[in-house]
């Protein structure tokens, strides 16, 4: 299981995700360009001292992100407000990569029409979505729930 993000535009949301991915033992992937750069003081607020604890991979544009992708065979799971189907409906693989577009704009055609699959997380209607921090927190629990790949706990 792996997260990317296209094109992130708050630095905040991006060092949280990188937190969360490095606490779960789950690979990142930042599809350039940033919004900001990783030297951001709030980026670097809000992961902590786990961003040393987290492989992230950056990829200089989309077709990059793309080729690498295809060479690793991977499917991607494109988390949409455009979507029909609920994620909570969706079966996710070992090998998934999970992917979140800017905050300020989502992903283009071109990224969606890429995309194995469109999920959305359902809210209430009427309201336009949910921070991406808090996106990729929900899928990404719901998606190792699923392929039972959880943090084990050592005991001694």
């Amino acid at each position: 299981m792996q997260i990317a993000l296209f094109q992130p535009d708050i630095p905040q949301n991006t060092g949280t995700i990188l937190r969360l991915c490095a606490c779960l033992d789950v690979a990142a992937h930042i599809i350039e360009p940033a919004g900001f750069p990783v030297s951001d003081r709030h980026f670097r607020r809000a992961g902590m001292d786990y961003l040393d604890q987290v492989t992230v991979t950056r990829h200089n544009s989309w077709p990059k992100f793309q080729q690498w992708r295809n060479n690793e065979a991977c499917r991607l799971i494109l988390f949409t407000t455009k979507a029909s189907g609920s994620y909570l409906d969706y079966r996710f693989g070992a090998t998934d990569i999970l992917l979140f577009g800017r905050e300020s704009a989502g992903v283009p055609d071109e990224v969606a029409s890429a995309a194995d699959a469109r999920v959305v997380i359902p809210i209430r209607p009427g309201l336009r979505s949910l921070n991406v921090a808090m996106s990729v927190a929900m899928a990404l629990g719901e998606a190792l729930r699923q392929i039972d790949a959880g943090i084990q706990e050592t005991k001694g």
